[in-house]
């Protein structure tokens, strides 16, 4: 896993014991699980928005939004990174169609 996502992945992990006024993470736990998603699902229309404009330095800090949002939701839930990864490694090597095949018979 990339130093980076392990590092922010243990700073989003201390945080969740910080008092709200002390970090943004932290005041974003303390509203919540409905404020994180609120926040996922803005940093996904930003993204969307930076895309449509072809601007690759805006997409670029966009995903980082997304990306930084869905781990700290995985920091909330109790999972990090290393899940997802896991998650991408054991669908490597799948055809995308036979992965979603198999998803749709769940």
């Amino acid at each position: 896993m990339s130093e980076v996502l392990s590092e922010l992945a243990r700073v989003l992990e201390a945080r969740k014991q910080a008092e709200p006024d002390s970090s943004y993470v932290a005041k974003l736990y303390a509203k919540g699980l409905d404020a994180i998603l609120k926040k996922i699902g803005e940093e996904a229309t930003e993204t969307v928005m930076a895309a449509k404009d072809g601007d690759a330095d805006k997409i670029v800090y966009e995903v980082a939004d997304l990306w930084f949002h869905s781990l700290v939701l995985l920091a909330q839930q109790g999972l990090g990174p290393e899940d997802v990864l896991a998650e991408l490694q054991r669908r490597f090597g799948l055809s995308g169609l036979d992965e979603k095949a198999a998803r749709d018979r769940r």
